[in-house]
């Protein structure tokens, strides 16, 4: 689910929320006084402490000397995801395929003479 908001102050320019089971992160791109972008990414997990829900936080700052570096680095990892799913897919059909053949007897190729 995601939802969206935008803020007319000057220091909150934008917030995307993604909740995610127990998790929740906050996407929330501010401007430094000089007017200068950067993003803040939260993740909040809520927990509970003696039956009292309490949320657990941890907060990256992103600034835009590192955006192009950071786009980078999770789309190969996004990029490399895909590829493992796609051998461990791969690797499953074939212990799939070996363990159907697995109930035929072994011939060996001096029988065959």
């Amino acid at each position: 689910m995601k939802e969206k908001q935008d803020f007319n102050t000057r220091q909150e320019v934008d917030s995307t929320v993604v909740k995610a089971g127990k998790r929740t992160y906050f996407f929330d791109i501010k401007a430094t006084k000089n007017n200068d972008l950067y993003l803040t990414i939260t993740e909040s997990k809520k927990s509970f402490n003696e039956g009292k829900p309490t949320f657990q936080k941890h907060k990256i700052f992103l600034y835009k000397e590192d955006f192009e570096k950071f786009r980078s680095a999770f789309d190969t990892s996004m990029e490399k995801i895909e590829t493992l799913k796609q051998e461990a897919k791969y690797q499953e059909n074939n212990d799939v395929l070996t363990d159907d053949v697995s109930g035929y007897s072994s011939v060996d190729f001096e029988d065959l003479d």
